[in-house]
């Protein structure tokens, strides 16, 4: 009976060692990304919410920053500007 348990045991922790290291795989590989970190073409600066289903939002994108308004099922294009020269530090 203690072997039985000592067993089951192993194999419960064994299990969940395996699905975690799956879910780490398949967040680390998502297909159509590179493995590891790399560099990312677009960037959210900030987003802020205007109702309960619509937010404006600043993307950056290829040098210009976009204020975007984006509501259920539709994304609109308010103004756009260069980006600044200095660099906005990740949180």
């Amino acid at each position: 009976m203690t072997a039985y348990l000592l067993q089951l045991v192993l194999m419960i922790a064994l299990v969940g060692g395996l699905a975690v290291l799956a879910l780490w795989l398949y967040r680390r590989l998502q297909p159509g990304m590179a493995f590891g970190s790399r560099e990312r073409a677009l960037r959210i600066i900030d987003a802020q919410p205007m109702g309960p289903m619509s937010r404006l939002a600043v993307v950056e994108f290829a040098g210009k920053r976009y204020l975007i308004a984006v509501s259920r099922g539709r994304v609109d294009r308010i103004a756009e500007a260069d980006a600044p020269n200095f660099v906005v530090p990740d949180a």
